[in-house]
C-alpha cells in the first residue's frame, strides 16, 4: 500500500511540476510529436462496398499512436438483435477483453475476432454484419468511436487488397 501512496504522490508531483513550469512558460509554443513505431496489431476492418453490401478486410494498426477519441464504454452484455444483420451504428474500434466472436458479411464470408485483435467496424449503411459468440458464452468488450474524418491508422494487408 505504501508503494501506490508513493507512486501516485510521484505521479501528482511530476504532474504539478508541469502545470507550475507550464504556468511559466505559457507564451511559448509547446511541440509535441506522436510516437513513431514498427509495431502492429493485428486488426480486421468491415467496410462498405458501393453498393452498399458489407466486406472486410485484414490489416493492422500501428502501436503507440495517438487516435483522435473522446470517450470508450464497455459492454458484457448482448441483446438478440445485435446478432442479427445490422451495420456499424458509428466508425469504432471493437476491442475484444474476452469471447471469440465468429462475424458474418453480406456474401457470407466469415471472420473471428478474439482477445489481441481489433475490430474496426465502418459499414455504417446497408444490411451490415452480424456475428456469433463461438465456444464463448460472453463477449466482453470496450467500444471507442473514432472521431467525424479522423484517421483510423488501419494498414490493410497486402493479401486483402
Amino acid at each position: 500500500m505504501k508503494n501506490i501512496v508513493k507512486g501516485i504522490s510521484f505521479v501528482l508531483a511530476l504532474s504539478t511540476f508541469g502545470f507550475m513550469n507550464a504556468q511559466h512558460k505559457k507564451h511559448k509554443n509547446v511541440s509535441v510529436s506522436t510516437e513513431k513505431t514498427t509495431e502492429f496489431i493485428p486488426a480486421i476492418r468491415l467496410v462498405n462496398n458501393p453498393d452498399g453490401s458489407c466486406t472486410f478486410e485484414k490489416g493492422q494498426i500501428p502501436t503507440l499512436k495517438h487516435m483522435n477519441t473522446t470517450t470508450f464504454w464497455m459492454s458484457n452484455k448482448t441483446e438478440e438483435w445485435e446478432k442479427n444483420a445490422h451495420p456499424a451504428p458509428r466508425r469504432q474500434y471493437v476491442i475484444t477483453l474476452k469471447g471469440n466472436i465468429k462475424f458474418k458479411v453480406t456474401d457470407g464470408s466469415t471472420f473471428m475476432i478474439t482477445p489481441g485483435t481489433i475490430l474496426l467496424a465502418e459499414d455504417l449503411k446497408g444490411k451490415g454484419h452480424s456475428w456469433d459468440m463461438v465456444h464463448s458464452k460472453e463477449w466482453e468488450r470496450l467500444y471507442v468511436p473514432i472521431a467525424e474524418d479522423a484517421d483510423d491508422f488501419f494498414i490493410a494487408d497486402k493479401a486483402s487488397n
